[in-house]
């Protein structure tokens, strides 16, 4: 009976130095963590306020024309950048950061090519439409009304054309738009052919 207590004392003993380092891990990345929030929080406020002392915002504003806060954006970024080193810092003590950072890894090239493939699905329309325009669907002068919205083009590229309606106003028009819509077309006057009629 002895030695099976004295077994079962071994392996409580056994098990309990096995779960102490993990504890103690948990416990440091916990701490970590928790002191990274604080200085992070900490160190984003005072960088805020030295720059709102010298006035950072309202120079870029006058400027630059800038209308967002410059002097928040810095300030937070300096908090994100702290707690993310905190964050690094506690999955490093717990034995996680290659894992954590593969996958990071994966998400940000996930983001990229999803931003990617958005910006792609609007450029080829619109490359299409202008290769369209250009084969003399219209040109530069020629007045158009596509829909409800009618004016003289001022210039036409591969991606959007500019038209200027009859109130001065400018327009851009994707021009995916004209793979879309019916568009309306009154050539301007050729007057190189009226000379040559006229003679």
């Amino acid at each position: 009976m002895a030695d099976t207590v004295n077994q079962s004392l071994e392996m409580i003993d056994g098990v309990s130095n096995a779960f102490s380092p993990l504890i103690s891990n948990i416990v440091v990345a916990v701490l970590i963590l928790l002191l990274g929030l604080i200085i992070g929080k900490l160190s984003g406020n005072l960088v805020r306020r030295a720059l709102n002392e010298v006035q950072l915002d309202k120079s870029l504003r006058s400027a630059v024309k800038i209308k967002f806060s410059v002097e928040k954006a810095i300030g937070s970024l300096v908090s994100y950048m702290i707690y993310f080193v905190a964050v690094i810092l506690s999955l490093n003590k717990l034995g996680l950061t290659a894992a954590i950072i593969t996958i990071l890894a994966f998400i940000i090239v996930l983001i990229i090519t999803i931003s990617f493939l958005l910006t792609v699905r609007d450029f080829f329309p619109n490359l299409l439409g202008g290769m369209r325009i250009k084969n003399g669907m219209f040109s530069e002068g020629d007045e158009i009304q596509i829909r409800e919205v009618k004016g003289k083009v001022i210039s036409s590229g591969f991606l959007e054309t500019r038209i200027m309606t009859p109130y001065k106003e400018e327009v851009i028009i994707p021009n995916s738009v004209f793979n879309k819509r019916q568009v309306i077309v009154r050539r301007k006057p050729q007057k190189n052919k009226d000379r040559q009629a006229s003679q």
